[in-house]
C-alpha cells in the first residue's frame, strides 16, 4: 500500500517511521527548511519530496495519483481540506484523512471536500475520557470497523452481578458477543450455558453500548452502590 503524507511536522514524521516500518511505500511532502532537515535524518532520502503540498503540480511529481490513500497532516485547517479535495477530484485517490488542528473548524471535513476520515485530538481525548469512565476496569484492546465495534478485556471481579450468572441469562444485547473466556491459563470458547466465575477473563467484541451493559455486569459491588 502506498500512503502519501502532507506534512512533515512531528505527526507526519512518525507516522512515516511507523508506516515505513511495517513495510508500507511513503511519500511525504514538505516545504519548510528547518523541518526538512530534520527529516532527513529520521526518514529515508527516497521518501522526501520538498514542495509545497497544495500546489498541484508538486503533487503530481510527488507521485499522489499512486497513492492508496493520503494524509493531510499540516499544521493549517484549510490546507488539510484543500489536500483531500484535490487528491480525491484530480488524483482520484480512494482514501482521504485529514487532521483537524482548531476543533472548531471540525464542521468543515465533511463529504463536501472529499474528507474520508479525520484526526481531531479534542474528540480523540474527549472520547478516551467517556470511555474511562464508563467502562471502569474494562480494557480497550482493539478498535473495529472504524471504531464502531471494540475488543474488550476484563477481569471478573468477586461479587459481579454476572457471577453464576449463564452467558444466555446475561441479557447482553446482540451487538455483545462474548468471544472467549481465560479460565486458569486457558481458553475456553463459551457456550451459552456456561456461567462465569470470579476471576475469569471475558473477552468480548461490542459496541459502544454493550460495552456499557457489560461493564455494569462485571463491576464490583461496591462501585454498583456509588
Amino acid at each position: 500500500m502506498f500512503v502519501f503524507i502532507a506534512g512533515g511536522g512531528r505527526t507526519g514524521a512518525q507516522l512515516a517511521t511507523q508506516l515505513i516500518a511495517q513495510n508500507y511505500e511513503v511519500r511525504l511532502v514538505e516545504h519548510r527548511r528547518d523541518l526538512l532537515g530534520l527529516l532527513h535524518h529520521e526518514l529515508p532520502t527516497e521518501v522526501i519530496y520538498e514542495g509545497i503540498a497544495t500546489d498541484p503540480s508538486v503533487l503530481k511529481l510527488a507521485g499522489l495519483d499512486k497513492a492508496n490513500v493520503i494524509v493531510a497532516c499540516t499544521n493549517d485547517d484549510a490546507a488539510n481540506l484543500v489536500l483531500c479535495y484535490l487528491a480525491r477530484t484530480m488524483f482520484k485517490v480512494k482514501r482521504t484523512i485529514a487532521r483537524i488542528n482548531n476543533p472548531r473548524n471540525a464542521w468543515l471535513f465533511d463529504k463536501n471536500f472529499h474528507v474520508d476520515e479525520t484526526i481531531n485530538q479534542a474528540d480523540v481525548m474527549a472520547h478516551l475520557i467517556q470511555e474511562e469512565m464508563s467502562l471502569g476496569d474494562m480494557m480497550t484492546l482493539l478498535k473495529l470497523r472504524r471504531g464502531r465495534y471494540s475488543v474488550v478485556e476484563e477481569k471478573v471481579p468477586p461479587g459481579a452481578k454476572a457471577v453464576g450468572v449463564q452467558l444466555k441469562d446475561l441479557g447482553l444485547p446482540d451487538q455483545c458477543v462474548i468471544a472467549a473466556i481465560i479460565r486458569d491459563g486457558h481458553i475456553t470458547l463459551p457456550r451459552g450455558t456456561m456461567s462465569l466465575k470470579e476471576g475469569d477473563e471475558v473477552l468480548a467484541v461490542t459496541d459502544d453500548e454493550g460495552a456499557k451493559k457489560l461493564a455494569t455486569l462485571l463491576e464490583p459491588p461496591d462501585r454498583s452502590i456509588l
